[in-house]
């Protein structure tokens, strides 16, 4: 029986090229922690490391049949996530000019138009809901929200104890809420 664990790696490049899976695991086994530090160490993400280090792993595998070491098995692998890292980088890059582009078209005021919009579509959902309220509850929410009065003004001026008034605009917040919530979740 063929211990795979002692097979060198040009015995194992061979294997694999012939499609051994046994080969292919044991190679992934061998190298796949070393790889893998070495990815973190030039990224600094867990998630992208092993990112790399899996495709790398995956197009080995893919690829084996037309696999060409010239050094060393090691070399190559080296190599190739090198030249992964390298791509990563570059993406992120591209990544990062698109988003620094993006944010210097929203602060140019680009999106003025669709946020007055919005904001108009808002405004008319919470002015239907505040009108949808019952007469009493919308005329104390409309003090407290629209003309700034305290609950105490409120009450004064509506003849109510200011314990009513809380309460009226509290539910009234209540009502707003669960009735606007999904439109407003999906007005935004």
């Amino acid at each position: 029986m063929l211990s795979y664990g002692s097979l060198s790696d040009l015995e194992l490049t061979d294997l694999l090229k012939e499609g051994d899976a046994n080969a292919y695991t044991v190679i992934y086994n061998r190298y796949f922690d070393e790889l893998y530090i070495h990815a973190y160490n030039r990224l600094h993400d867990k998630e992208e490391a092993q990112d790399v280090i899996h495709e790398l792993f995956a197009g080995l595998w893919s690829k084996r049949t037309g696999l060409m070491v010239r050094t060393s098995l090691a070399a190559y692998l080296y190599t190739s996530v090198r030249n992964r890292i390298m791509d990563v980088i570059a993406h992120q890059q591209v990544e990062s000019k698109y988003v620094s582009s993006l944010q210097h078209f929203i602060e140019a005021g680009y999106c003025i138009t669709d946020h007055q919009v919005r904001e108009r579509q808002l405004a008319s959902l919470i002015e239907r809901g505040i009108s949808e309220l019952p007469p009493k509850m919308r005329e104390v929410f409309e003090l407290s929200r629209k003309h700034i009065m305290t609950h105490k003004e409120i009450a004064e001026q509506l003849n109510l104890s200011e314990q009513t008034v809380r309460k009226q605009v509290n539910n009234a917040l209540k009502i707003l809420r669960s009735k606007l919530g999904m439109a407003l979740f999906l007005s935004i």
